[in-house]
């Protein structure tokens, strides 16, 4: 990671990121659904980004990613402790060790905050304070893992009450959902306005669009694609609002605004990954290759760019454009040339990417080229990015080629498909005795709600 010379002023970051939303599902990227006027005009005047991608099709393995700059494998958050993703109680999350985007903005003299959902741990020695935020409001996990979920009840699994948290403390059980994002929202302008004059970075992570579907009735009521549209209404507005904070205070053109998803979307409801193949929780380029808008007024070009980039990128592009000096053992690349210079290097500064599923690599990218391991699946996705041909028979050349980084791969991160444990892997950070933040409901309340 380099460090990019000293700004006269530093630029403040805004970084927000929907849950679930899909390639399809903006209007800047094709939908005629959904309304999102706002975003639609931050890619209007910045940089909308068409193979932009998360390190994994599932939300902790991704945030992680983004937190960090590296491969979730690489950091021992492939995968949670039981499941694909991390659950109440468990005794792993990011380790409070790990360099992270947020400790990097701190310690460059940053105020840094957070509000929304978080998923990287729900232990205290987890949570967003012990990562170098200075204040957060939010949901330490998924806005589905509550007692109403019937999910794994049949295997014995019950859900605590959802904690609302303020910094490290529990302020609300089970808060009411179709609230949330209009408190996260003043939560969010009021960080940002309590010391305008100090460069900030502000993390918002939206609970919207992932299930339930909680949405105030009057943007259900104007939508044109149900409570889904409404959920993506409700987003663009809240960006909306944070835009209008901004340009009220004068800072507008002094900040770097990044919109962009966790992971596809589950394509169900009204979510549209649309005109990629696959959904949320697959490899396909439908559950990886989501939304990205990044603006800043006067310096982030207007251009509608084809470069691969990926949430790990995001670490170190933000450094150099901050002028900070960021971690180095990471698996992020700077392309703040890209973004904000003009500068097109002469061969691509990010031309591979590896598609882990939990920890089994299913998939690699070379420039446009993707091959999906399992029975040696060849696409050119500059030709065809709904994945619909493929052309393995015609390009054995490339397929060596591929199978080639996706040894690389194995050996550095792992691959549990093939039993390869990576040489290059550090472990999560764990806690000896994982407690939940609130009380298991009882199972015969459980019971009484799904009669």
């Amino acid at each position: 990671m380099v460090a990019s010379r000293r700004l006269a002023r530093s630029p403040n970051v805004v970084l927000i990121l929907a849950d679930d939303l899909g390639y399809g599902d903006l209007g800047c990227y094709g939908s005629t659904q959904n309304r999102s006027p706002h975003i639609d005009r931050l890619a209007t005047d910045g940089v909308v980004l068409t193979d932009f991608y998360m390190s994994s099709p599932v939300c902790s393995p991704s945030r992680a990613a983004l937190m960090t700059g590296c491969y979730p494998q690489r950091i021992g958050l492939g995968r949670g402790e039981t499941f694909d993703v991390l659950l109440p109680g468990d005794a792993i999350g990011l380790d409070p060790a790990e360099p992270s985007m947020p400790r990097m903005f701190k310690e460059g003299g940053y105020r840094t905050g957070m509000v929304g959902k978080w998923h990287l741990g729900d232990q205290r020695s987890f949570l967003p304070p012990s990562h170098g935020f200075d204040r957060y409001l939010g949901l330490p996990y998924s806005n589905d893992m509550h007692p109403p979920h019937r999910w794994r009840v049949d295997e014995g699994y019950r859900f605590p009450k959802l904690p609302l948290l303020n910094d490290e403390d529990v302020i609300e059980e089970d808060p009411a959902q179709e609230d949330l994002t209009d408190r996260y929202t003043k939560f969010a302008i009021d960080f940002i306005t309590d010391e305008p004059s100090t460069p900030f970075f502000l993390y918002y992570a939206h609970m919207y669009v992932h299930t339930p579907l909680e949405v105030p009735q009057r943007y259900v009521e104007a939508s044109n694609n149900g409570a889904y549209g409404a959920a993506v209404e409700h987003l663009d507005a809240s960006v909306g609002e944070i835009i209008d904070c901004l340009d009220n205070l004068g800072v507008l053109e002094d900040t770097i605004i990044v919109v962009t998803s966790d992971n596809g979307s589950a394509a169900e409801l009204g979510g549209s990954n649309q005109p990629l193949r696959g959904r949320k929780f697959e490899t396909w380029e439908g559950g990886v290759r989501v939304p990205c808008v990044v603006s800043w007024p006067g310096r982030a070009r207007t251009i509608r760019s084809n470069q691969m980039m990926t949430a790990m990128d995001l670490l170190p592009t933000l450094a150099a454009a901050c002028g900070l000096q960021g971690p180095a053992n990471n698996d992020g690349v700077d392309l703040s040339s890209v973004l904000f210079e003009g500068v097109n290097a002469d061969s691509d500064p990010r031309d591979v990417f590896y598609y882990y599923n939990a920890d089994r690599l299913e998939a690699v990218r070379w420039r446009s080229w993707k091959l999906h391991i399992e029975g040696n699946q060849l696409y050119d996705l500059a030709r065809d990015v709904s994945e619909s041909t493929d052309v393995s028979s015609a390009r054995p050349d490339i397929v060596r080629r591929l199978l080639a980084h996706a040894e690389t791969a194995r050996s550095d991160l792992g691959d549990s498909a093939s039993g390869r444990v990576g040489r290059g892997c550090r472990p999560p950070g764990r806690v000896a005795d994982p407690v939940t933040l609130t009380e298991f409901v009882p199972d015969h309340l459980i019971d009484a709600m799904y009669d």
